[in-house]
Formats: C-alpha cells, structure tokens, sequence
C-alpha cells in the first residue's frame, strides 16, 4: 500500500471503515432482530467507539448507532468534545444524529446508504430534514417561546460558575 498515492489509501480506509459500520448493522439485524445501523468513530486512526442502534433493547428513540458510538466515546474520553473525529455510518445521519455530531466536534461524516436507498423501507429520514427546514410556525410540532422570570440568570449563572476547557 506504500507505493498507492495518498488519496487512494484515504478511499481505501474509508471504504474498509464503512464496511464495518454495515457489517455492526448486519450482525445486529441479524443476531439480535435490531435495526440495520451501524457506526464506528474515528479520531487520528484510531477507533474511539464503535455502535448498533439498540432501540429494539432499550426502547429509548435516541438510541441511534451513531448517537451510541457518541455517548461511548465521549464518557470513556471524559469530555464532551470530539474535535477531529470522523463518522462512519451504515446509513445517512438523521437529523438527531447529526445535530449531536456539530455539538461534539465530528469534523467529517462518510455514510454507506443514502436517503434514498432507505425510502423503499420506510428507514429514510428526509421528511424530518425538510420538516426542521420549514419556519417553526409552519412544522408539524408546535413550538412557543413563553418568558419565565426564574430563568432569566440561568445562563449567566452557569456562565460564570464553568471551568474553563
């Protein structure tokens, strides 16, 4: 692999990562009845964490592949931050998914299956992309910015009462 220029290693490893996010997803469709997600994250080569989604365990909806792989790396790491890491996931990031990336630092997502080859089985999640597109007066779940006294030094409190990163 020495003599390959740099881009096509680059294609290769993300092409052998990806294959083991979908092969994580596989064996859990087909060991354990899951749904086909899978997510390994990676940071300077090395594999942080690797996840399936295990809504079908937990019942918890937030339970995606890649939000697992998340909350594993991020509490063995003992911080929230992932500066750098790169996402590899059987299947396009929900939305979910991939608001949790921006907050943690995921700088770079590859995914294997798009949103359009997950329509046929009803696993796409466009609908909900272009719903979070619309203004929030026009979405499905109605929203309303209501002041409350008691918070008005929430933020400011904890402002000044964080450490510094």
């Amino acid at each position: 692999m020495a003599d390959q220029p740099e881009s096509a290693r680059r294609a290769a490893e993300h092409s052998r990562l990806l294959a083991r996010a979908v092969s994580l997803a596989q064996r859990s469709v087909t060991e354990e009845g899951g749904r086909p997600f899978g997510a390994v994250l990676v940071r300077d080569g090395q594999i942080l964490a690797e996840a399936v989604n295990t809504i079908h365990r937990s019942g918890d909806v937030t339970a995606h592949a890649e939000i697992e792989a998340l909350r594993a790396a991020t509490t063995a790491a003992g911080n929230p931050r992932l500066e750098g890491a790169t996402m590899y996931a059987s299947g396009h990031p929900c939305p979910m998914c991939l608001a949790a990336m921006y907050l943690s630092g995921v700088t770079s997502v590859y995914y294997a299956l798009s949103q359009e080859d997950a329509e046929p089985y009803e696993l796409s999640t466009e609908g909900i992309y272009q719903e979070l597109a619309s203004p929030p007066a026009a979405r499905q779940i109605h929203m309303q910015h209501i002041h409350v006294p008691a918070g008005d030094e929430l933020y400011s409190s904890w402002h000044k009462g964080k450490k510094s990163p």
